[in-house]
């Protein structure tokens, strides 16, 4: 174990600030570093200095019409996700509308753009490796305000976009908008293309009152990152454990998710994030029915775990068991090997519960 990992074991997660290096924190619904750039606010939750540079992430909203043009990033995978409204999004040649759940990925040079239409439209989205934030970061306005504004006070000219982007490898290819299919991809892609995934699609795996969805591989992004949502009802805690190689990162869409991290309980409630990186002693648990969360973790290492404690389905939702089970615990057969084969390290029994699950 290296003095890095020891430190991070020791480390009380940070609250609603970017803590400017890769230890444990948590932002609540909202917090983070904010900017306005043509009508949309940012909300970037985290940036390469936080993450050890291995992705960035943010929310973006903005008001019917708020639009960003045909761009192209060089050197970054990214994934966005439809939190809430809708979005036409052109991707490469393919355009479609999107609706709460439904994302998309975007390989490295792939021609983006996309138009909000409805008003309060909201998207997550999180690329690698870390960096690509700095474009909004030097193209946008800092703002104290959580809202997006009814009318944009900050729009970017051509030719500023030209020179901040000629900066980070960023492109404005002058293409087509065509108009939205009602086709969607149902699947992952092998390997590394663009592609849509409407809300429930995806690679599903079923355990006990609860499914796992990846929505992306990291086959398709370049091994940088993959991105797992889990949805269930009640639950307990794992064991406590840490991770050598890997970042994880919690982001609750609805519900309730307790994170247990270096000693800490802290409740995520929709829109809230938690990043643990290597080191965080951490173990999370459901507390309420419908709970979803979208892990991001990077790189991919850990990917296999989630086959030896689900079954594959092509079920979209899950069973409704009423005794709370745990999510991602292997069986007791499996816990030693698995230890030995993936980035996982147990450190001791579940933590006792702070509140109960009928809070």
């Amino acid at each position: 174990m290296t003095s890095d990992l020891e430190a991070v074991h020791n480390f009380t997660p940070l609250r609603n600030q970017l803590p400017g290096a890769p230890v444990p924190y948590y932002v609540a619904n909202g917090e983070g570093e904010r900017y306005e750039v043509d009508g949309q606010l940012w909300t970037i939750i985290a940036r390469t200095q936080d993450t050890g540079g291995l992705f960035d992430a943010a929310y973006i909203s903005g008001g019917r019409g708020a639009a960003t043009g045909y761009h192209a990033h060089r050197d970054h995978q990214r994934s966005f996700m439809v939190v809430k409204g809708r979005v036409q999004v052109w991707l490469g040649g393919e355009s479609r509308v999107l609706v709460p759940g439904d994302s998309f990925t975007v390989p490295p040079g792939t021609p983006l753009a996309y138009r909000m239409l409805a008003h309060h439209t909201r998207m997550l989205t999180w690329s690698a490796p870390g960096g690509a934030l700095a474009y909004i970061q030097r193209l946008g306005s800092p703002v104290d305000s959580h809202i997006h504004p009814n009318r944009p006070d900050h729009s970017s000219s051509p030719a500023h976009r030209a020179e901040v982007g000629a900066q980070l490898g960023i492109t404005f290819p002058d293409l087509e908008e065509v108009e939205a299919s009602l086709e969607w991809d149902a699947r992952l892609p092998t390997g590394i293309e663009p592609y849509f995934l409407g809300a429930g699609e995806g690679d599903r795996l079923a355990y006990p009152s609860g499914l796992h969805t990846y929505l992306s591989r990291g086959s398709n992004t370049q091994h940088h990152y993959f991105a797992l949502l889990s949805q269930g009802g009640p639950s307990e805690y794992f064991a406590r454990h840490f991770h050598r190689e890997h970042t994880e990162n919690f982001l609750c869409l609805s519900g309730r998710i307790w994170l247990h991290a270096n000693g800490e309980d802290i409740l995520l409630t929709p829109g809230d994030f938690l990043h643990a990186p290597a080191g965080t002693i951490h173990t999370f648990a459901f507390d309420s029915h419908h709970t979803e969360m979208l892990g991001i973790l990077a790189p991919d290492v850990f990917e296999p775990f989630f086959g030896h404690i689900a079954e594959p389905t092509t079920d979209h939702v899950y069973s409704d068991d009423t005794s709370p089970t745990v999510v991602g615990a292997p069986p007791a057969s499996e816990l030693q090997k698995l230890q030995e084969e993936l980035d996982l390290v147990i450190v001791g029994p579940p933590p006792k519960r702070t509140a109960g699950l009928d809070i």
